[in-house]
């Protein structure tokens, strides 16, 4: 077995010529990377690009048309329930019951995952994301960026092998920006692997070991965000875009072109 070969094999997560469909449109075509134990990984792209399709497929949510993920050597397809019970998932768009307090979320997701948690134990964790003042509030009084948070929490209440973040960052100021990326790596060091989508290049940069760039449902490059600009630096299309010295942003929009995607 080669190096390469053993460092895939070995990965928390392998995504293997996947394939989505919807009817007759491909949304991803043939896509391959891994992610690393330990690692942040960014996927980046456009508007329907195939980021969310190929997360979803990760999830399990839908079945691709070709191509396998396995989630810490486990088939999402053959052993879904060992493969999800290894994943967690913060989506965009937090779609808790409104009515319940955030105590009683917290509560309901840990009984979900069989986790045994003491009232205190809830409120510690309530605390640890800043929340401790907002413990009997209920979710549709908080602000977006408590909302956010919350979400994270529950994303890794079961403490997962692998967790997804959908633009965990989107519409959060710049202060809890920076907090959720300090609370992301925290996860990492705790031995964790993450996989995130983000518009932000500012993010991918700050945050992600290595980063891949989707378009049209294909794989265009990966790499380490330096190694991304040291490659293509010298690209046309890049140069071209370029405003002084070659940026991770000027790389994303010189290999995915400069058109607003709805």
């Amino acid at each position: 077995m080669t190096d390469e070969a053993a460092t895939i094999a070995a990965a928390m997560l392998v995504v293997d010529r996947l394939v989505v469909t919807y009817g007759t449109r491909i949304a991803v075509d043939g896509v391959t990377f891994h992610v690393q134990r330990g690692e942040i990984f960014g996927l980046l792209g456009p508007n329907g690009a195939g980021k969310t399709s190929t997360l979803n497929a990760i999830e399990g949510m839908l079945k691709p048309h070709d191509g396998t993920v396995r989630v810490d050597g486990i088939d999402i397809q053959r052993s879904p329930t060992d493969a999800k019970a290894r994943l967690g998932v913060q989506l965009q768009a937090s779609s808790f019951q409104s009515e319940l307090t955030i105590e009683e979320i917290v509560r309901l997701y840990a009984g979900l995952y069989g986790l045994r948690i003491t009232k205190a134990g809830i409120a510690d964790r309530i605390r640890d994301v800043g929340l401790g003042d907002e413990l009997g509030k209920r979710f549709k009084s908080i602000s977006g960026g408590q909302q956010q948070r919350l979400s994270l929490l529950i994303a890794v209440i079961n403490r997962p092998a692998l967790l997804l973040l959908d633009e965990p960052t989107s519409g959060l100021d710049p202060q809890s920006r920076r907090q959720l990326w300090t609370r992301i790596e925290n996860l990492r060091t705790g031995g964790g692997s993450i996989l995130l989508t983000t518009h932000s290049m500012e993010e991918a940069q700050a945050v992600c070991d290595r980063v891949a760039i989707i378009d049209h449902g294909n794989l265009l490059t990966v790499d380490t965000p330096a190694g991304l600009i040291a490659k293509h630096r010298d690209d046309p299309r890049v140069v071209k875009v370029a405003r002084g010295d070659v940026t991770l942003e000027d790389v994303f929009i010189g290999l995915t072109g400069s058109e607003i995607r709805g």
